[in-house]
């Protein structure tokens, strides 16, 4: 996966050079903006208005077997599931939303660095929804779902991920939701018995990538699809130059079994564009 450094024939001063480009480029954030990858270039996503999480009339979210046309209560806050996959998206498209809607893949790091066992580490209660796990409560069900807690649950993640926002604590990102529904999911994955019900976590660390002809597109919504990274080495850096940096290594990490993906009802809108090239050296 790693390949040896060759010896650079920079110069110091072009090599201070390109750093201090390269910082400026990431300090230009505004506070609805993100970072994202896409065609092994580093992008910047501008968000112009909140995200939705789609909800239909005959949809059962909350899991009470009362559809949601006759459920007002199903909608007081919203429910971003992890495994479902509408048949219509915010535009009003109708048809499966992976058809219908550009994918931004969000990806999820579910490996820990250091096998960590303390539950006292995940994201913490101090800015999550009530009922939404959290804290050492959260701590002791990942240690015992996955056998550690993952980076992307951890208050302080020992990797670079593009949210939360630089500064900004665990489970938060701009104009995003701050919790998501893994029930289905956990259930599709044998991590938890049958039938499902709603088990909300807060927004995991993450980061982003698009396909490559979307990498530069005006504001639309696109389909939130979450990728559940399994191993540290296909974790891109914050400059990128390594790890999934594109959809074709996606691709690749999904055929070797280092990752799964999963739809959701989940859309956010924004724009993209490049913000730099990951061939300085």
């Amino acid at each position: 996966m790693f390949s040896k450094v060759k010896r650079s024939t920079v110069r110091p001063v072009a090599v201070l050079a390109i750093v201090f480009f390269s910082a400026t480029l990431f300090a230009q954030l505004k506070s609805n903006q993100t970072e994202g990858y896409g065609a092994d270039k580093v992008l910047k996503f501008n968000y112009t208005q909140s995200f939705d999480c789609v909800d239909q009339p005959y949809s059962d979210l909350d899991h009470d077997s009362v559809r949601a046309s006759r459920d007002p209560g199903e909608f007081q806050i919203p429910i971003c599931q992890v495994g479902a996959n509408p048949t219509i998206n915010p535009p009003g498209q109708v048809g499966s939303a992976e058809v219908t809607t550009e994918p931004v893949y969000v990806l999820v790091p579910m490996f820990s660095t250091d096998k960590n066992q303390n539950p006292n580490d995940a994201i913490s209660c101090d800015n999550v929804v009530p009922g939404t796990l959290c804290g050492p409560t959260l701590g002791k069900t990942l240690i015992q779902l996955f056998g550690a807690i993952p980076e992307a649950f951890k208050e302080h993640p020992a990797i670079y991920t593009q949210c939360p926002d630089p500064g900004l604590p665990a489970g938060t990102c701009t104009m995003h939701a701050s919790r998501l529904d893994l029930g289905k999911l956990l259930v599709a994955l044998k991590l938890v018995p049958p039938p499902a019900k709603n088990i909300f976590l807060p927004s995991p660390n993450h980061s982003h990538v698009l396909l490559n002809e979307d990498i530069n597109i005006k504001p639309i919504w696109w389909q939130v699809i979450p990728v559940l990274v399994l191993t540290p080495n296909d974790w891109p850096s914050k400059a990128g130059g390594n790890g999934i940096t594109s959809f074709a290594k996606l691709t690749a990490a999904e055929k070797a079994g280092e990752a799964i993906q999963a739809p959701s009802n989940f859309f956010l809108y924004f724009s993209s564009y490049v913000m730099s090239e990951m061939n300085m050296h």
